[in-house]
């Protein structure tokens, strides 16, 4: 699977450089700095070393459905606290839709915050998926090439996360 994360204790200087420009940006800097204590000590919130290619023991799907930018850094927040308990040994899906696709937009047709955007690219970096709901787009008159070309396009956000918890995934939505 491309995205897929590295082995903890395999942290390039590209991901270092990364991690270090979102801090001074004010962006993950507490995924970044507990990311790297991850790696250093080999950890993943389950003492099992990861190898590439390893199914994960634990799939999480987040729905990502309002545009309040409170809640917005509420799941996001979510997602960076299940991936630095879990490192490589989860599988996360976000899936958005509704007013929370413009996350996942070239050019959002509401307000996003810098700082959003930054958060949601760095954990694209990390292996989390982020699925952009084909009929929230169809809605706005937007297609495929209008998502930031990392984002996954599904026909149905509500019908993704029907199937991703039939094939395991817990469902969360705040």
């Amino acid at each position: 699977m491309s995205g897929r994360r590295k082995l903890p204790g395999s942290i390039s200087a590209g991901r270092r450089k990364v991690l270090g420009g979102l801090a001074a940006a004010g962006g993950l800097a507490v995924l970044g700095s507990e990311r790297l204590a991850l790696a250093s000590s080999g950890g993943n919130g389950g003492g099992e070393v990861m190898f590439p290619g390893d199914r994960p023991h634990h799939f999480v799907v987040f729905q990502f459905n309002k545009a309040d930018p409170a809640y917005q850094k509420h799941v996001l927040f979510s997602v960076s606290a299940v991936l630095r308990k879990y490192g490589d040994n989860v599988r996360i899906v976000v899936t958005a839709f509704g007013p929370g696709i413009h996350i996942l937009l070239k050019k959002p047709l509401r307000p996003v915050s810098k700082f959003i955007h930054n958060t949601v690219s760095s954990l694209n970096d990390y292996g989390v998926e982020f699925h952009a709901c084909g009929n929230t787009l169809k809605s706005l008159k937007l297609t495929k090439k209008d998502i930031l070309p990392f984002a996954k396009y599904v026909d149905s956000g509500a019908v993704d996360l029907m199937e991703l918890q039939k094939r395991g995934y817990a469902y969360i939505s705040l």
